[in-house]
């Protein structure tokens, strides 16, 4: 007698061990699926952001990458077309999603690690989302100081790597912004602005 009621103690231990475990494991799969779901949703926000930098016949077939926090490229969309795409960064003061083409990002990867951008690959780059800020003097500056000459922008379209050919083009220190001008003169990351609005 001692020993059935052992055995069904025993057992009714299992089975609430059991329930336990399975509504552990029915939680951290809920958790997980939530997660995805929020990855999903977050990612399908940073496509939008970048999609807005350039004309939709660009920005749809165009690869989307996105930065993590510590600087590291994540693709969020293979491309078609050897164009690619950027979302906001949400650290920077103004909106600055950016879209390009293939040689835009190798010299947007020199200017990010602080190379000397490749020979004779003149690159288009699209900012089509709305104001952009910026210092116009100093490649690395992140936020408005004495002397940096920070500036607004529109939208507006950028040529890169191009520096034979923005002879003739403003290099003011404080340009005004409604017209083309040379961002960050004198440096290896100087380029043409082209407001289109």
């Amino acid at each position: 007698m001692t020993s059935d009621i052992m055995d069904k103690d025993i057992n009714s231990n299992r089975r609430t061990a059991m329930k336990r475990l399975l509504t552990v494991a029915a939680l951290l799969a809920a958790g997980s699926l939530i997660a995805m779901q929020g990855a999903a949703a977050d990612d399908a926000a940073l496509i939008k952001s970048a999609e807005s930098a350039a004309p939709a016949a660009v920005a749809s077939g165009a690869a989307v990458y996105a930065m993590d926090e510590k600087g590291n490229m994540r693709t969020l969309r293979e491309g078609k077309t050897g164009f690619w795409c950027m979302p906001d960064n949400p650290a920077s003061l103004g909106p600055d999603p950016m879209c390009g083409d293939a040689n835009s990002m190798e010299w947007a990867m020199a200017w990010l690690q602080k190379k000397e951008p490749p020979k004779g690959k003149v690159g288009f780059m699209y900012m089509l989302s709305g104001g952009t800020d910026g210092s116009n003097t100093d490649p690395y500056a992140t936020k408005p100081e004495a002397g940096n000459n920070w500036i607004e922008t529109g939208p507006h379209v950028m040529i890169v790597n191009a520096m034979d050919m923005m002879n003739g083009y403003p290099t003011d220190a404080k340009p005004d912004t409604s017209k083309p001008y040379v961002m960050w003169p004198g440096t290896p990351y100087a380029h043409l602005m082209i407001p289109v609005k």
